[in-house]
């Protein structure tokens, strides 16, 4: 089995439009480099996961994908990453976002009501009149698998939901905008085991017509979310490829240890 890690294994999922282009990516907080020459392609409509172990660098390039970066002063980058054929550094963050949504591993519903949680990403784009703002309430809690459970109670305040319900709001929160792309980090790891399967559930669901990458440190969930896995070590990604052979058939050695729990 290859044990050389400079070069990554990649394998394709072939005939897949590509939603994200990586190259040659470099990333710094100071003096520390966080990511080290990261070549990766995200494919359209197909959900990717992200895995490795703590302060692997899986984190902090789902977070560089909507520019979340921008926000810390001692970060510095080299390479490029690319959205719609264009450098995302080279785009305004604010629009950028419009089109790649976030969701965080714990639910941060706004101290404001269900219906102003959904329509608060839209607003600021556009003047919404009530009969589009219900659709869009209807149309993003029903695709979170929540309208149901809140459809009565638009009113009150996300914040009396449980915890499951909401991590599903700001998964509805996030589609309000209608984004290219939802990133997730970590979304389940604050949820029991009921919340989490309907969060898992969802995230394929969506993977039909949004692009959706999300980081996770359960590698049982990678495999039953993603169509494509990406395991990290070091800030360095070091395999890549359809899940089902990544994990079935590692083709680097710090990938087959991470896998099987040998990992030191």
């Amino acid at each position: 089995m290859e044990t050389d890690n400079t070069q990554n294994a990649h394998r394709s999922i072939s005939g897949v439009e590509t939603a994200i282009t990586v190259r040659d990516f470099n990333l710094w907080y100071g003096d520390f480099q966080a990511l080290k020459g990261v070549n990766l392609e995200i494919p359209k409509n197909r959900a990717t996961a992200f895995i490795g172990p703590s302060g692997c660098g899986k984190s902090t390039l789902l977070r560089t994908f909507n520019r979340m970066c921008d926000f810390v002063e001692s970060v510095k980058t080299e390479g490029t990453i690319e959205f719609g054929g264009k450098d995302i550094f080279q785009m305004d963050s604010n629009a950028l976002r419009v089109y790649v949504g976030m969701v965080f591993q714990h639910p941060n519903p706004f101290p404001m009501s269900i219906r102003e949680n959904i329509l608060y990403g839209p607003k600021r784009q556009r003047r919404i009149s009530k009969s589009e703002g219900d659709e869009i309430c209807e149309r993003c809690l029903t695709r979170a698998a929540l309208w149901d459970e809140v459809k009565d109670d638009l009113n009150k305040s996300g914040l009396g939901l449980s915890g499951g319900q909401q991590q599903r709001l700001c998964i509805a929160r996030a589609l309000a905008t209608d984004p290219d792309i939802l990133l997730m980090d970590e979304p389940t790891s604050a949820l029991d085991p009921i919340s989490t399967s309907m969060v898992e559930q969802l995230m394929s669901e969506l993977a039909t017509d949004h692009t959706v990458v999300v980081v996770t440190h359960n590698m049982q969930q990678a495999a039953r979310v993603a169509d494509k896995t990406a395991f990290f070590y070091l800030g360095e990604l070091i395999e890549e490829g359809p899940t089902r052979d990544l994990f079935a058939n590692p083709t680097q050695q710090r990938t087959q240890e991470y896998l099987s729990g040998r990992f030191s």
